[in-house]
């Protein structure tokens, strides 16, 4: 069997064939010199307005605006792992839905799949924030910031789990039913915990994305971790009339930010290769659409 994400990955997209991988290299080449070019003068501008000077940095030494950005981390973790609790049964329910033969559910799944995936994130804040508080719904900060999350993350995740279920051997499904387990029970005991072992590489990257959408929380004014960065820049500039340390701020929750995403990258990345060491490289069967399509009755005759 092939890796979960090169799975996923031919099963959304097209493989790239050798020209289209040269390119591929050379435009992520020059990209990383561009980016390393802006790094570099932003750095440079940095020191001439005495932006990089010691004085400017000593406030973060301070405990107590540790504990302040800690506070705000600790609320951008929580907002991401409540989200992506929600988010995760939400995308089976919806994936499972479109693979269904019966149109009642596989046409709601899909529009619901299509539809989140098409309307931006802050769009859908804007909907908790301003349109659901007329109608008398008041959710507060942190679920305004959460149930957006998890319902834009639950479509991405929805099309993850319908390619990982497509990419299982079409004859454990057969067994299944042969041995005399239902079509739903075959799913849930079977093909359920396959499909979310293969996917842990894929999901453990999709965290990464539900995590930097944490950052939206402005919008709702929860206390995440930029919000609490842009609260320090902001005090002492207003309260203390100094020039506040804003740009210093932002610098630190972005190391902060690449710091977590790295390591996520990075366990993605190990359990992948573990994923590879027990599976192998092969190639997938598949478990086509033309299979989920089979006539019921003929399935239920086992």
């Amino acid at each position: 069997m092939s890796s979960t994400v090169g799975s996923v990955e031919r099963a959304l997209f097209d493989t790239p064939g050798p020209r289209a991988i040269r390119r591929i290299r050379m435009a992520s080449v020059v990209a990383a010199f561009c980016l390393l070019a802006i790094l570099g003068a932003a750095l440079v501008e940095f020191g001439r307005q005495g932006q990089l000077a010691g004085d400017q940095w000593a406030l973060f030494t301070r405990p107590s605006i540790i504990r302040f950005l800690a506070k705000g981390l600790t609320s951008t973790l929580e907002a991401a792992a409540v989200a992506a609790v929600i988010a995760v049964p939400l995308a089976l329910l919806a994936a499972f839905g479109r693979l269904s033969r019966r149109r009642w559910t596989r046409l709601p799944s899909a529009g619901y799949v299509e539809f989140l995936r098409a309307v931006p994130v802050l769009l859908l804040l804007y909907v908790f924030l301003l349109l659901l508080p007329r109608y008398g719904v008041n959710v507060g900060a942190f679920w305004m910031l959460v149930l957006p999350l998890a319902l834009s993350n639950s479509a991405a995740l929805a099309e993850i789990f319908r390619a990982g279920v497509l990419s299982m051997d079409r004859g454990q499904f057969e067994a299944s039913l042969a041995i005399g387990l239902t079509e739903t029970q075959a799913m849930r005991l079977l093909i359920v915990p396959q499909v979310l072992r293969r996917l842990a590489p894929a999901l453990i990257s999709q965290a990464i994305y539900l995590l930097k959408g944490t950052t939206l929380g402005y919008v709702v004014s929860y206390t995440e971790l930029l919000h609490q960065a842009q609260t320090i820049g902001e005090y002492h500039n207003i309260f203390e009339h100094i020039n506040g340390p804003l740009i210093q701020s932002y610098i630190v929750v972005l190391v902060v930010f690449v710091a977590i995403n790295a390591s996520l990258a990075k366990m993605a990345r190990v359990v992948e290769r573990r994923q590879v060491r027990r599976y192998g490289r092969g190639p997938v069967a598949g478990f086509t659409e033309d299979f989920m399509a089979t006539d019921e009755a003929t399935l239920h005759t086992h």
